[in-house]
């Protein structure tokens, strides 16, 4: 049997209730890096950050996944191209980070931290751009503090090129 080949995945998580316009700039501008990188990019799937990331992804050419909190799919923003109805509330915060080879958080609320704390417990690596800066209990557990967008994506990107996908 043949493995299928998946292309990698990364999540951007950040405020959905932002109205700072430097902010959604920036995530706009991650999610069209990630996606002229190749990775299928994930999101919550609705405004602010998650929003400006999806639409910087597809109108970059790539492909959004959007893991709502609530029932019903229509509720995603309009560049998300699957939309993931879970009815798990901010459970599904899981769901955005599982599958991704690499987390960029853009700025910063509670369930982005819940969401770097997840990412971080299951070993993956966050990239943190105006957000929370947060030290692991190891050396080499620590959430990558970045400056800006270029920073960001190239972080991002060394870890997608040699994640297994």
């Amino acid at each position: 049997m043949t493995a299928v080949r998946r292309p990698p995945w990364a999540a951007v998580i950040g405020p959905g209730d932002v109205a700072d316009t430097s902010l959604l700039a920036d995530a706009e501008a991650v999610g069209a890096g990630l996606a002229r990188a190749g990775a299928v990019v994930v999101t919550g799937a609705l405004g602010g950050v998650m929003a400006a990331a999806s639409r910087g992804a597809s109108e970059a050419g790539g492909r959004v996944v959007g893991m709502l909190p609530g029932d019903d799919p229509a509720e995603a923003n309009e560049w998300v191209d699957e939309a993931v109805a879970t009815g798990l509330g901010q459970g599904r915060n899981l769901l955005v980070v599982r599958d991704a080879q690499v987390v960029v958080s853009v700025g910063g609320s509670w369930g982005t931290l819940a969401e770097i704390a997840l990412a971080r417990r299951l070993g993956i690596p966050v990239v943190s751009l105006r957000g929370w800066v947060v030290q692991g209990p190891a050396a080499d557990d620590d959430v990558i503090a970045v400056e800006n967008v270029d920073e960001a994506v190239r972080a991002a990107a060394s870890w997608l090129s040699s994640s297994p996908a």
